[in-house]
């Protein structure tokens, strides 16, 4: 870690502040769940459309807390082995080799039927061969052990977990729960230290109520064309005050369109950055279809805003259209 731990905070503005020090600039309620996660100890469900923030939430707060960010990235088919732990196989199998050799005999570490702990019921030595293969050396860590695990706070980001099935979720229940993990061959391994734990979700499936429990709430959008504006200055302080207004107007007009991905705000922040370097001063038709590709990633989307948004700049440079004035301020 870079930083050292930070104390837990006082109030929700602290937070916001600290927040903002870390380059997200997070509006009242997303501090206070922010600043509730620190306190109560509660995991955070942050859901929203794709691209408004809500993974860059978890590493501002991994920046702002000195914590390090273990992060699971959720995916159709991930199971307990790739998120939770799995045992070195391959070590195993050679550590029994070298029992066997030695005249320990690989039954001696085999685990007893019907018993819950590998060891019950054995002799002394036996239990010291079969301890030899169930113990942290042969013990592959996946992000939510390691979160567990790990001697020092961390921030845990279970990042688009509605891209996981509901027995996925029935796995979570225990860790969200206690902040625990139980493993068969070792017992229950608690969390020595209380991680800040974010998981997102794009809203693609609902999740379960039983999940849903064990979670503070946040919904996060895309923000007002004035938070928008911030945030681009932020990130880009090289671009002038009125291309940046320019800029954010724009991006109004692409995601009022049927698209498949509207424009995130990390794509706001990369136009930005490219409309320095191509050194414009304004966007007409000309600059924005030659920066399009930044912001519009589908084949189809692209034909859609040459369709619908670049009429509407030819009107605007002509002075028979909108008046290009300031951005639209419609959205809370």
């Amino acid at each position: 870690m870079a930083n050292s731990v930070t104390a837990p905070p006082a109030s929700p503005a602290e937070v916001g502040d600290a927040l903002r020090e870390a380059a997200y600039l997070a509006d009242e309620s997303t501090a206070l769940i922010a600043f509730l996660a620190q306190r109560l100890g509660k995991p955070v469900l942050v859901e929203g459309p794709a691209g408004v923030g809500k993974t860059e939430l978890a590493k501002a707060l991994s920046r702002a807390t000195g914590r390090e960010l273990v992060r699971l990235q959720c995916y159709e088919g991930l199971d307990e082995a790739k998120a939770l732990y799995e045992w070195n196989y391959r070590k195993q199998l050679l550590q029994i080799q070298a029992t066997a050799s030695t005249g320990g005999g690989p039954e001696a570490l085999a685990e007893p039927a019907g018993s819950d702990a590998p060891d019950a019921g054995l002799e002394t030595g036996e239990k010291a061969a079969l301890g030899g293969i169930f113990t942290e050396e042969f013990l592959l860590e996946r992000p939510l052990m390691r979160a567990i695990a790990n001697p020092e706070p961390v921030v845990l980001l279970i990042d688009e977990i509605d891209k996981t099935d509901q027995e996925f979720e029935a796995m979570l229940l225990e860790l969200l729960s206690d902040f625990q993990i139980t493993i068969p061959e070792m017992g229950r391994i608690e969390a020595t230290t209380h991680p800040i734990v974010l998981l997102t979700s794009n809203n693609s499936r609902e999740l379960t109520e039983a999940l849903k429990r064990r979670c503070l709430y946040l919904w996060l959008d895309y923000p007002s064309a004035e938070r928008e504006i911030e945030i681009v200055r932020l990130h880009a302080p090289e671009i002038d005050e009125a291309l940046a207004v320019r800029l954010v107007e724009v991006i109004e007009m692409v995601r009022e369109l049927d698209l498949k991905k509207a424009p995130s705000i990390a794509e706001s922040i990369d136009w930005a950055r490219t409309l320095v370097l191509m050194g414009a001063d304004d966007i007409d038709e000309k600059v924005l279809r030659d920066s399009l590709s930044i912001i519009v990633k589908h084949r189809t989307d692209l034909d859609l805003v040459a369709d619908k948004v670049l009429p509407r700049l030819r009107r605007e440079q002509s002075g028979t259209g909108g008046n290009g004035a300031g951005p639209s301020t419609s959205r809370g």
